[in-house]
């Protein structure tokens, strides 16, 4: 009789735990679903970025191309080492669904032209068009930084979801089944047992 009251506190742990893994499934369903649409929204804004991102890089690009040609690299390079104040980059982080990504602030980068540290005189309007054309460009970058990132850190997560939802769902879940189902097998086999046994005490 001991061994059957064991074997049921068993069979009700092995129940226990499948409740558990089906609550714990369909969280992390839930979680995964989530960090998909939410990593879908990311994507979105990364596309038009790369895409807006690319056509100033270009036109910054033709700019200096132009400069270089027509005022010299000399003059180019003399006004970007003019520059007194870089612009500062702070790291921060913010919580999408359990998972950390990094908010990145950056200092003024648009800098007037005494905080470029020319005057207007020096330079041509070709050179003023190129600075502003290569200030544009590094907002956007670091926009992209952050959308990058973001992006990565969230599919990592998304994969790392998938994997724990897809082994609760084919091997954890499955195997405390087939744990439960012998075990009520054993417990009818016990009790099999003990009807017999009493038959056999009462024909004695």
């Amino acid at each position: 009789m001991t061994d059957v009251k064991a074997t049921r506190s068993e069979l009700l742990n092995i129940k226990r735990k499948i409740k558990l893994a089906h609550a714990g499934h369909k969280l992390l369903k839930k979680k995964r679903d989530g960090l998909i649409l939410e990593f879908f929204d990311v994507l979105k804004n990364a596309r038009n970025l790369r895409k807006d991102l690319n056509e100033k890089y270009i036109a910054a690009h033709g700019r200096m191309l132009e400069c270089a040609a027509l005022d010299g690299m000399v003059n180019i390079k003399s006004i970007a080492f003019a520059l007194k104040d870089r612009p500062a980059i702070e790291l921060e982080v913010k919580n999408i669904m359990g998972v950390t990504v990094p908010v990145i602030k950056a200092g003024t980068v648009r800098k007037n032209l005494v905080e470029r540290g020319h005057g207007i005189m020096s330079t041509s309007l070709r050179i003023d068009d190129m600075v502003k054309g290569y200030e544009t460009l590094l907002e956007n970058i670091i926009v992209a930084a952050e959308i990058e990132t973001t992006m990565r850190k969230l599919l990592k997560e998304i994969e790392s979801t998938k994997r724990r939802v897809n082994a609760l769902e084919f091997v954890v879940i499955p195997r405390l089944r087939q744990q439960a189902a012998f075990i009520n097998m054993r417990l009818e086999e016990m009790e099999r047992e003990n009807i017999f046994r009493m038959k056999r005490l009462k024909g004695d």
